[in-house]
């Protein structure tokens, strides 16, 4: 783990920008950014398009860690370069932006008022590949509408079940749960002293829920 990273994001100022559209939501970020559709004829000339979005976003002289604390890649992302350098060394040794990785493949169909994650079969892969590349940390996610067994199966999934596959990594996880509202947590400020993880008996977890 990268000692500079985490005491940024354990002490920073600033906010997390979510970088991470996936192949299923990229056509409509593509249509608001101004491209629409009939631009690209294949996933690869999308994802391409939509790396030339993020890339001028994130070369913005307003876009450094002064203002940004971390910035959530899509898998893709990670693996693309930004001015002749990995996305992930740009944002971090050019920008002094604390890289994450997006590790889901989105979310399960509604049950009992939640929403778990899909199954990530490959997701050892995806650690190896984000250690590798320098990325800190990953988000998941999961939506919460109605407490009860949906919620049971939430934190099962999101405490129990994956916090092993983090720690064998020395990993550095964080989860975003949306509640009915949608409402999600507001941005750190200097005077949030606590990590944002922290030891327990089923590994990492987020010391402030963020519904």
């Amino acid at each position: 783990m990268n000692a500079q990273q985490f005491e940024k994001i354990r002490s920073g100022a600033g906010f997390v920008a979510a970088l991470d559209q996936s192949g299923g939501s990229t056509p409509n970020a593509l249509r608001l950014y101004g491209i629409e559709e009939s631009a690209y004829s294949s996933e690869q000339e999308m994802f391409a398009l939509v790396h030339q979005m993020r890339s001028r976003i994130i070369t913005s002289p307003s876009f450094d860690g002064n203002r940004v604390l971390g910035a959530i890649l899509f898998q893709d992302t990670m693996y693309r370069e930004i001015d002749g350098r990995s996305s992930v060394d740009y944002l971090w040794n050019v920008k002094g932006v604390v890289p994450f990785l997006k590790i889901d493949d989105g979310l399960a169909d509604a049950a009992e008022g939640a929403q778990v994650m899909r199954p990530v079969p490959d997701l050892e892969d995806r650690l190896a590949g984000a250690l590798d590349h320098g990325v800190l940390g990953t988000k998941i996610r999961s939506v919460i509408t109605l407490p009860g067994p949906g919620l049971d199966a939430v934190v099962e999934q999101q405490f129990s079940r994956l916090p092993g596959q983090f720690l064998r990594r020395v990993w550095c996880p964080s989860s975003s749960r949306r509640s009915r509202s949608g409402a999600r947590a507001r941005p750190r400020r200097k005077s949030d002293s606590r990590p944002l993880s922290s030891p327990s008996s089923t590994g990492w977890l987020p010391t402030r829920w963020s519904c």
